[in-house]
């Protein structure tokens, strides 16, 4: 019987079950349409596949960071009342407040299962754009899941650096999942750069983590995302990693 379940819900949004625990990384659940982010705004393209309860029960939300619409929206702020436990980022959990709780990087939160383990959740470093960058898309964090007979799952939120994921992968390869953003993300603020992964960066980082299985999120639903569905196959065909890519649909689930 599998150990892992993830089913994709579109954007950054991503329901996850191990070890009997169900988590929700970057929920969203805004409709289409533009939001503002002070002078600049994202633009919303697809509406949510879920509505907030339809999730059904959660133990604990994963959120990446709370500065961008595009990874928690007013839907996903109002979601986060009703949750247990929210781990992210400090300046998230400072600015969220609730049962929104710091996970620095390298330190770990000890879950229970319903088997009597406990699913470990450890905060790892996202770096959201190029070196220099961070005092103007603000902190994000990644997670990794872990635990005594359970599958170990790298969440990387919207990181586009692969030094961090080489980090990652030191302490922790291989993975037996990857669940990467990989969408390629462009806005103004950074020009042409990428706040995320490519379709061909997260066929590397797959390489360097010795990810057994790929899941991507946050890819498309959003104006911003300069890559997509159609580029991260070739991306991963020309890496020789078909096999491990696991493209889903939206609102589809696969068990690994």
């Amino acid at each position: 019987m599998s150990t892992l379940t993830i089913r994709y819900l579109g954007g950054p949004s991503a329901i996850l079950e191990i070890g009997g625990v169900r988590l929700v990384v970057d929920p969203t659940f805004d409709p289409p349409g533009d939001y503002p982010m002070g002078s600049r705004k994202l633009t919303k393209t697809a509406g949510p596949v879920l509505g907030p309860d339809d999730v059904g029960p959660v133990d604990v939300v994963l959120l990446s960071h709370d500065q961008h619409p595009d990874n928690l929206d007013a839907g996903g702020r109002a979601y986060l009342a009703g949750v247990p436990l929210t781990l992210t980022t400090e300046a998230a959990a400072g600015r969220l407040g609730g049962t929104a709780r710091a996970l620095p990087n390298w330190e770990h939160a000890e879950l229970p299962r319903p088997d009597g383990g406990t699913l470990r959740v450890t905060g790892v470093p996202a770096q959201h754009g190029p070196d220099g960058t961070e005092h103007l898309t603000g902190p994000v964090t990644g997670f990794v899941l872990s635990g005594e007979g359970l599958p170990t799952v790298y969440v990387s939120g919207d990181n586009a650096s692969l030094d961090v994921v080489r980090a990652v992968a030191g302490r922790f390869a291989p993975f037996d999942v990857a669940v990467l953003f990989a969408g390629g993300a462009q806005t103004p603020l950074i020009g042409d750069a990428y706040l995320t992964l490519t379709s061909e960066g997260a066929a590397e980082a797959a390489g360097i983590l010795g990810a057994a299985q790929i899941v991507p999120l946050h890819f498309e639903g959003w104006a911003h995302f300069s890559q997509g569905r159609g580029t991260l196959a070739p991306a991963f065909e020309k890496a020789g990693l078909t096999d491990r890519l696991r493209l889903l649909g939206v609102g589809e689930s696969v068990a690994l």
